[in-house]
């Protein structure tokens, strides 16, 4: 080969090894600004987003539909006032062997009376109390219809058999938790209460019959909106009526209030209370009167029937025992 066509032909080699190495460079230098540029954007991101932490499930809440206020309720108070439930629940003494109290009877409370001496019981002012509508009514004082919420599970009830007027603490649990040491005046005011709004609540039987005599450890209601009234009512009608709670009824209470920034109930007043025993237990007596045959023990009760003992009452057996006491419409 002649020396110039090796010449030109090294040159032709070297331009082309200078090409690659620049070529090789140029695309090492755009990898590394990707990189550069990337790592930058994902720290900002890091460093700027501190709403949700990674791998931090933040808790949803679907608000449950909450219905009408009875309208015996107040406006909603203020998480200032809701301590004052807090307040009253740590007032409550403590009484964590409430089984030892033996001996309750639903007479002893004699519900329901006509203490006004109006022509209506217990029941009917209940429930033309609290009736978001006027109410109709048959005979002396038998409240048929009207529109009542059932705060319980948020029923709305127009037919008031379809009701049962609950003692917010029930008669059992308020034995257990004092009344077994009242005398039977104290006791009786204590059955008919009309005195604070939230001691009676009318609801649907259903709903009563689930609750039964359990206190808020064992049983809430299923509206959920009304935990928080629930609750409070509670802790109030215990405090006016000066009644015990036991450890776990009471941490469910705390655990309820704590959580709470409205309820719509009132401040209750302290209840007078008497001293005294259990009264001596007698055999039941029939009054040798038929009384109708009211289809349902509601219906005989809002009528001042009953109770009716097996074996000594004829209209026990048109009634269902249900916790076969022997006693039915008690």
């Amino acid at each position: 080969m002649k020396p110039q066509k090796k010449l030109w032909l090294g040159g032709v080699i070297a331009v082309l090894i200078l090409l690659l190495v620049v070529s090789i460079g140029s695309a090492v230098n755009a990898v590394r600004s990707m990189q550069t540029a990337t790592t930058v954007d994902s720290l900002e991101q890091a460093l700027g987003s501190t709403e949700s932490p990674v791998d931090i499930a933040l808790p949803t809440e679907t608000p449950s539909p909450t219905p009408s206020i009875p309208a015996t309720h107040n406006a909603a108070l203020t998480s200032a006032q809701i301590s004052q439930f807090v307040s009253m629940l740590e007032q409550l003494p403590t009484d964590d062997t409430p089984a030892i109290h033996t001996g309750y009877k639903r007479d002893y409370f004699n519900a329901w009376i006509d203490a006004d001496n109006d022509g209506c019981n217990t029941r009917a002012e209940v429930l033309m109390a609290e009736s978001l509508t006027s109410v109709a009514s048959r005979g002396t004082c038998t409240i048929t219809t009207g529109q009542w919420i059932s705060a319980y599970d948020g029923a709305s009830v127009s037919d008031a058999s379809s009701l049962d007027i609950d003692h917010f603490v029930p008669l059992n649990e308020a034995w257990i938790s004092g009344a077994y040491g009242w005398d039977l005046a104290t006791r009786v005011r204590y059955g008919n209460d009309l005195g604070y709004d939230a001691s009676l609540l009318a609801v649907t039987a259903s709903s009563n019959r689930s609750k039964s005599d359990k206190d808020p450890a064992k049983w809430m209601p299923a509206n959920h909106s009304y935990f928080c009234d629930y609750a409070a009512t509670w802790v109030a009608v215990k405090w006016r009526w000066s009644l015990s709670v036991d450890s776990l009824e009471r941490l469910t209470l705390q655990s309820v209030l704590n959580g709470c920034s409205t309820v719509t109930i009132s401040l209750p007043e302290k209840a007078d209370i008497g001293v005294g025993v259990a009264p001596e237990q007698s055999a039941p007596v029939s009054d040798g009167v038929l009384d109708p045959n009211y289809g349902t023990c509601q219906v005989a009760q809002a009528n001042g029937a009953g109770p009716y003992y097996q074996g000594v009452d004829p209209e026990y057996a048109w009634y269902r025992d249900r916790d076969k006491d022997g006693v039915v419409c008690e």
